[in-house]
Order: structure tokens, then sequence, then C-alpha cells
């Protein structure tokens, strides 16, 4: 107020002044013919002045900027807006204002948040830390759906924290019915006896003494699906409330669904249940938090038999892994795939279930004095039909050596399925092959380890980036690795190869073995009261600590950056940086199946 008052008094003399100097010059009387003339003169530098003061005082110094009256409903959540500091660029600070939240003052460009999306959530994260905001009376992070599941993890007096799983309670047809209708399970084999036991199987007789007195089952290398379910409804930190689970179970029968149509069915048949699946699951609430990226379900049979690439009649297997929704999640396989990231390996199910840890103990001190009087076994049949097969010449060289024990198998009735006539062959033997059969993986490889037996791999893909939940990094210390090229260019002898290494390196690889025994077999559902650590065990908590991690990279404006999917074989093994480098096992994977 007080501006205008003084720019109206300095209008006004103005005008005044000019006014004087045009009556001055009419008293002179000097003006004449002039008189007009020099009257329009003063009129137009009164004008002019009068023009001067009003752009400076009122055009360029009559715009204010009120920051407290900032309006927080005038643009979307998390909307990015610049403040205005007259004293500095306006590019080198920004504000955040929310809806809810108020403004930030003074945020770095540095720290100006990342959208990253979750199914239909949208998520913003910083470079370099949670985007700190505040109201005019308090200050506070963002508040993140699954940050009371973080916070369990400090409370050390929760036994549970950081440990929490909520299961999805899955309408029947997903699980319970495919039990119910366990004749449809398979059309080579009745899967009915093979359920029995919470999917351990009927019990085994140890009628020549190979086994111990308790916890053998005839187990069906593709039950999977139901001992994990039934281990997870004895787990000790379930929970009801969702928001504090660290990882989240779908116990979605995959593996029994897909065995059901494997054979002659149309593809609309095969998918429908993992379609119908995704349906119900994306409308949950708990799926949306993340898109399913805290999510995990367990198929228990290879990964190929759900990467079905075309819809072809022709195709083997359903579409379940290349479907949108199950690339957000984990899926626990018995075999995954060296070029994809949503799958993970798990073992086999083998014959040992122990249901207290005493039976366990029996059996790893029971293997550790075990005579073994064959330097190397083979137990399996030739692939003729694949002419990349290494089958056929190490059964040659098998039956060429007094040094090796063989089991020849075949169609029909065979020792091959004699689970006493298997683990009896294992238990004399120091060393096991294992070369790829129809896919990488064998359960063979874990049945002679539960033995004691060292497994001999020839393709990195059988082991060793395959289990890299449950087997060290190291393989050296329990396995011995032949490439394959050996066999097919260099033609090696098996026997003089294993013959070169020390007893005394055969002793400690053999503990290593009997060593990672409990974390290579499943416990029994029915038990409670296990010390151990089983396959269970340690993939559910493989789970937690990846879902972990991910919240915490988010929480944190963590950068994932570059990641070339058909390398997924290589990020469990090495640093990340190192991933994209030439590595010696690359020509085993060069030649990546079209999936």
């Amino acid at each position: 107020m007080n501006f205008l008052v003084s720019l109206k008094f300095v209008s006004e003399s103005g005008f005044l002044s000019c006014l004087e100097a045009s009556l001055y010059q009419m008293e002179k009387g000097q003006a004449k013919n002039q008189r007009s003339r020099l009257r329009l003169l003063a009129l137009v530098s009164c004008l002019c002045w009068l023009c001067l003061f009003y752009v400076h005082f009122i055009v360029l110094g009559g715009t204010s900027v009120d920051d407290t009256k900032f309006d927080s409903n005038s643009a979307p959540l998390n909307a990015i807006s610049i403040k205005n500091h007259p004293s500095r660029p306006v590019s080198v600070k920004q504000v955040i204002r929310t809806e809810k939240e108020g403004i930030v003052d003074d945020v770095p460009k540095s720290v100006i948040p990342n959208e990253v999306r979750f199914g239909n959530t949208r998520w913003f994260t910083s470079k370099k830390g949670p985007v700190k905001t505040k109201d005019r009376t308090h200050s506070k992070t963002v508040d993140y759906p699954f940050l009371s599941a973080l916070r369990t993890v400090e409370n050390k007096s929760d036994p549970c924290g950081g440990k929490y799983i909520y299961v999805h309670d899955l309408p029947s047809m997903f699980n319970e019915n495919m039990v119910k209708e366990c004749k449809s399970l398979s059309l080579w084999t009745d899967m009915c006896k093979f359920i029995t036991n919470f999917g351990l199987g009927p019990p085994l007789e140890n009628v020549e003494g190979v086994f111990s007195d308790t916890g053998w089952y005839a187990t069906n290398q593709f039950a999977l699906d139901l001992i994990f379910s039934n281990r997870m409804k004895r787990y000790k930190c379930l929970t009801n409330d969702s928001s504090l689970a660290a990882a989240i179970f779908v116990p979605f029968y995959a593996g029994f669904d897909v065995s059901r149509y494997l054979w002659g069915p149309n593809v609309t048949t095969r998918d429908a249940a993992s379609l119908a699946l995704f349906e119900w699951l994306v409308k949950r609430p708990e799926w949306q938090i993340m898109g399913g990226r805290d999510h995990f379900l367990v198929a228990g049979r290879i990964t190929w038999d759900f990467r079905r690439l075309t819809d072809q009649h022709s195709d083997w297997g359903n579409k379940l892994l290349h479907l949108p929704p199950a690339k957000n999640m984990s899926i626990l396989v018995v075999e995954s795939s060296p070029w994809h990231m949503n799958d993970y390996g798990i073992p086999y199910p083998t014959y040992f279930h122990p249901e207290k840890d005493s039976d366990l103990s029996i059996w790893l001190d029971r293997m550790r004095k075990q005579e073994r009087k064959h330097l190397f076994c083979f137990a399996g049949a030739p692939r003729p039909g694949n002419q990349k097969s290494i089958r056929g010449q190490i059964i040659q060289q098998c039956k060429n050596s007094n040094l090796c024990e063989l089991l020849e198998c075949g169609l029909g009735e065979s020792k091959c399925h004699s689970p006493s006539r298997v683990m009896q062959m294992f238990q004399s033997s120091h060393f096991c092959l294992q070369p790829q059969g129809d896919s990488f993986t064998r359960r063979s490889a874990f049945d002679s380890m539960l033995a004691g037996c060292i497994p001999v791999f020839f393709h990195p893909a059988s082991a060793y980036t395959q289990y890299t939940w449950h087997l060290p990094k190291n393989y050296t210390k329990y396995s011995v690795f032949i490439p394959e090229d050996d066999f097919r260019i260099k033609n090696i002898s098996l026997e003089e190869r294993l013959s070169q290494i020390s007893a005394e390196q055969v002793k400690e690889m053999r503990d290593m073995v009997i060593n990672l025994i409990p974390q290579l077999i499943y416990a029994d559902p029915r038990s409670d009261s296990n010390a151990f650590k089983d396959a269970f065990d340690v993939a559910v908590e493989a789970i937690i600590k990846k879902v972990t991690k991910l919240r915490r990279d988010i929480v944190e404006g963590q950068d994932y950056g570059h990641f070339i999917e058909e390398l997924s074989w290589k990020y469990a093994l090495l640093d990340k940086d190192q991933a994209e480098k030439p590595h010696e096992w690359d020509p085993f994977f060069s030649n990546t199946k079209e999936i």
C-alpha cells in the first residue's frame, strides 16, 4: 500500500514539473507560433515519465511468490514441480509434493524418484534412498505397504521376525481336487499310492538291510508339489496377516496339473488351470502390493514341462512359465532353465524322509563308515536317438572296466526301478556317474549323494547352475566335473581319470557330500521337531532373502541396471560385473533353446 502511495506521489510530481515548465514558457511571451508545438512536447514528456514509472515499479517489481500457499490438491500424487527461488537458478533444486504429505523442501535432483511399477500399483523410489517428505507439523518417509514386514526383522524378541509366510487359500480345484482324482495324474503310473503318507508314498521294507529302520519311502520323483505343500502346513512361522509376511506361498499343484495332460489333450485343456489360477490371483490385494514379486509356488517337474512355445497341439507341455504374471513370481522346479530368471532349481525328492534328528544322525554316521568296493558306477540307459548323448560311451567303458558297477535300465521291469538295488550300488561306490538324460538333471544325482557317493557331472547345468541355493559354489569340494567333449573328442578313460584322485582327496570330498545330505532331503511333513535344515527350509530361506532384498532395494531406490535374461545361469554364480564377461562354461550354454 505504501508503495502505491509513493508511486502516485512521484507520478503527480513529474506531471506538475512538466506543467510548470510549459507555463513558464508561456509567461515569457516567446512562444508566438511555437506555442502549440511546445505545449505538445511538454505533454509528451510527461506521458513518457509516467510510462517509465509504471513499467519499472508495477510490471517488473510487482510480482511476488507466496511459498506458503502451495496448493497440494492441484497436482496428482507424486507430481514433480519446481520451486521458484529468485536468488538461484531453478534447475539446481526441485521440490516434490503429494496429496497427503505436503511439500518436500530442497530435494536435490539426484533423489528425484524413479517410477517402479508392480502390477497396477506405482511406487516412486529415489536413487539415493527414500525421499523424505514433511508436512507442516512433522516428518515421515514414504509408507510402503510392505514396511511392516521389514520391521519384523528388527524385533529380536520375535523368533519369527522376518520369517513369516502367508499362504493363499486357493479354491480346491487348484490342489485338493487333483489329489482326490489321483488316477488321472499320470497316464503311465498309478499315482494314488504315491500320494499316501503326505506325498511320501508307501514305506520301504528294509529286507536287504540297505536302508535304516525308519524314514524310508517309495517316493515318486514328481511328488514334490504335495510334499512341499504339506511341509508348508507345518511351517512354524505361518501368519494370517499378509502385511507381516516375508513372502507369500501359492499352494497350486502345478506339476500335478500338467502331468494330467502331457499326452494327448489340446492346449486349451493344458492351459486352463494355469490361466484360471492367475485370473483369481491377480485380483487379490496381496498380489497387487508388489505385482506378485513376493509370491512363490512349487511346480515339481522340470521347467520344460511348463514352457510351451506355440499353441500347436503337438508342442509339449503348458505355458505356465510364459504367462506374464508367472514372470513376476519365483517358481521352484526340480530343473530350472539356464536362460530364464523366474524359475529356481530345488532338489528332487529322494527315498529318505527322517522324522527325527536321530534318524538322520544314524544314517550319516553309517555312510561315513560304509565300505566301498567299486571305484565308480552307473545306473541308466543309453539314448540311441540322441547323437550328442555320451551315455553309450559311458556304458561301454563301464562294461570294459573291472572297477565299475553297471545297472542297465530300460522299459518294463528293471533293477533300476528297485530303490533297494539302486541305493545298494551307490553305497558300494566311491564315484557315481551322472550324465544328462532326457534333460540336464537326474534324480539319481540326489539318490547317489544320499548314499555318500561322489557325483561325477558332465554338464554344468546338471547341478552347478541349477541348485545354487543347496550346493556350494566351489563344486570341486564335493564333485568331479568332466566336460562332455572329453568323451566326444578326446575319448578319455573314466577309470584312469578317477584313479588319479588321491585317497585323501576322495575322503574329503565324500565327507563334504555326507555333510550336504541334510539340506538335500525333505523331512517327513508330519514332523515338527527337526533341528536340521532340510531342502524345504533352505528353499524358503532363499525366497525370503530374495524378497527382502527386493523390498529393501525399492525403499533405498536401488537401480538394478542392465540384466541379460539369457545369461541367468551366470548371475547366481558370479558377481554382477562378471556375469557378462566370457566364462569357461559359455560353450555349454551357447545354443539356447528357443523357449
